[in-house]
């Protein structure tokens, strides 16, 4: 979810993932890859591909398609050599928006990047000026019905969480990054299984959209970066209305 909606982020997650499973599945697959051929095979010894390898799970990519992945990322042959770069983009009525890829051109890339930012009414924000509106944290959320509000608070903050939130729809767990996956275990093991789990950038101030020609706007920036072949994730710390949210891109 490019917006910070994570209600939303439930709710429209299936129906981005079916809308756009072919794109999605690239996306991971290329993930996949570059984690492989970096770090090796095995996702015991390689933190990036078992994060990627936890997303793939999230959008019930088959295991064929995982399998292929990993082979291309362990055979021989020339291979292209990847760098991972964060973009920093000011969109539309003052949305901060943070753009991770992976790219083998990083020239190329970086005027395709800023050439969707100018169409769509935003700019390349200077260095750091985005990234310090974020903070990296592992999210996870749980359904109201998959677990006793007590109990899950109890077995989160004992396996390390930062916080724990109750609301109406649903709970909400922070971690800090290095924390994330031990939490998660746990929840597991008691089988617990979060309607999303990751380690995202969680904006600290959020701008709200108020009416429908704001939220086309941003959502016409966020969904060309989402569909940019070498960016890996978009985040933004837009606050869009919940009958609008951003739809999983």
């Amino acid at each position: 979810m490019a917006g910070h909606s994570k209600w939303a982020k439930v709710k429209h997650f299936k129906g981005a993932i079916d809308a756009k499973r072919g794109k999605i599945f690239s996306k991971l697959s290329k993930e996949i890859s570059i984690a492989t051929k970096i770090g090796g095979a095995d996702p015991g010894m390689n933190p990036r591909l078992r994060m990627v390898l936890l997303k793939c799970r999230g959008a019930n990519m088959p295991n064929d398609n995982i399998d292929r992945a990993i082979k291309k990322g362990t055979g021989g042959g020339q291979t292209s050599n990847f760098e991972d770069l964060t973009y920093e983009i000011y969109g539309p009525h003052g949305v901060a928006v943070l753009v991770e890829v992976s790219t083998d051109n990083r020239n190329r890339t970086a005027s395709e990047i800023r050439s969707i930012a100018t169409k769509s009414g935003g700019s390349i924000a200077t260095q750091g000026s985005v990234t310090r509106l974020f903070h990296r944290k592992g999210q996870l959320i749980v359904a109201r019905d998959a677990a006793d509000e007590d109990q899950l608070m109890e077995l989160a903050l004992e396996a390390g969480a930062d916080d724990f939130k109750a609301e109406p729809q649903g709970y909400e767990i922070l971690t800090e990054p290095g924390q994330f996956e031990a939490v998660l275990k746990q929840l597991e093991a008691k089988g617990i299984k979060p309607a999303v789990a990751e380690v995202t950038e969680l904006p600290t101030v959020t701008v709200a959209l108020h009416n429908e020609p704001a939220t086309t706007a941003v959502n016409k920036l966020l969904e060309a970066l989402e569909d940019h072949d070498d960016v890996k994730e978009v985040y933004s710390n837009a606050e869009f209305p919940e009958d609008v949210a951003k739809v999983e891109g």
